[in-house]
C-alpha cells in the first residue's frame, strides 16, 4: 500500500537537514531555521519547534529559550520579507519580468491591507505554509512597521510555543507527530488550490477585472 504521506517523504531530507543544524549549533540553529522559513524559504518550522521540544525533554533546552530563540528567529525572517516589499515595490514587483505585479493589483493589495491587513498578519501567523509569505503583501501595501511588529508577534507566539510544547510533551515521538499534523499542510495547499479555481473561473465568467476593462483600446499597442 503506498504511503499516504507522500509529503512527509519530501520534507524528510529538509526536516535531517534542520535536526543536524539544531544538533550542532543549539539555540542559534532553532533561529537561523526559523528565521529562513519566514523569509519563504521551505524550512518547515512545525518541525524545528517540534524538535526543539524534544530537546526540552531530554534536558537539552529549555523551554523559555527554545521559544525565545523561535519567536525571535520568526520576527527576523518576516522583518526581511517585509522589507524586501516595502523598499522593493516598485523596482522589484513592478518592473521585474519574472515577479511582476501591475499597478492595478497593486493597488487590490493596497485596498486589502487597509481593510483588513490587521486580521491578515495575525491569523494568518497561525496557518500553515501561508504564515511564512505574509511578511512580503504588507510590506508592499506599505503597513505601519510597528503594527506589522506587534500583530506578528502575537501571531507567531501561540504557534512557536505551541509546537513546543507539544515537542517537549511527546519527546521522542516528535516525528510521528511531524507527520500527523502534516494533515493541515495538505488541507492549505487544496484550500489554495481551490480559491485560484474559483478565482480564474470567476474572471472568465465576469471578463477583464474593474480597472482594466476601462483601458483604451489603443493603449500599449505599436
Amino acid at each position: 500500500m503506498p504511503n499516504p504521506v507522500l509529503y512527509a517523504d519530501i520534507s524528510g531530507p529538509i526536516v535531517e537537514f534542520c535536526v543536524n543544524v539544531i544538533e550542532s549549533t543549539g539555540l542559534a540553529g532553532v533561529f537561523v531555521l526559523m528565521a529562513a522559513g519566514s523569509a519563504c524559504i521551505p524550512i518547515p518550522s512545525e518541525a524545528v519547534m517540534l524538535f526543539g521540544g524534544f530537546d526540552v525533554s531530554n534536558g537539552s533546552q529549555t523551554l523559555i529559550g527554545v521559544t525565545a530563540a523561535g519567536l525571535a528567529g520568526n520576527m527576523a525572517g518576516s522583518w526581511l520579507t517585509y522589507a524586501i516589499g516595502y523598499y522593493g515595490r516598485i523596482d522589484l514587483l513592478e518592473k521585474n519580468r519574472l515577479i511582476h505585479f501591475s499597478p492595478s493589483r497593486l493597488a487590490r493589495v493596497d485596498g486589502w491591507f487597509k481593510r483588513h491587513g490587521d486580521a491578515t498578519v495575525f491569523f494568518t501567523r497561525l496557518v500553515p505554509l501561508v504564515r511564512a509569505f505574509v511578511s512580503l503583501p504588507a510590506g508592499l501595501a506599505k503597513m505601519p512597521f510597528w503594527r506589522f511588529t506587534w500583530l506578528t508577534a502575537l501571531g507567531s507566539l501561540p504557534w512557536v510555543l505551541g509546537f513546543a510544547l507539544i515537542g517537549q510533551a511527546v519527546g521522542e515521538n516528535w516525528q510521528q507527530w511531524r507527520h500527523h499534523l502534516q494533515v493541515l499542510d495538505y488541507l492549505v495547499i487544496a484550500a489554495i488550490v481551490g480559491l485560484a479555481v474559483y478565482a480564474i473561473v470567476k474572471r472568465r465568467r465576469g471578463g477583464p477585472g474593474e480597472g482594466e476593462a476601462r483601458e483604451p483600446v489603443g493603449a500599449g499597442g505599436a
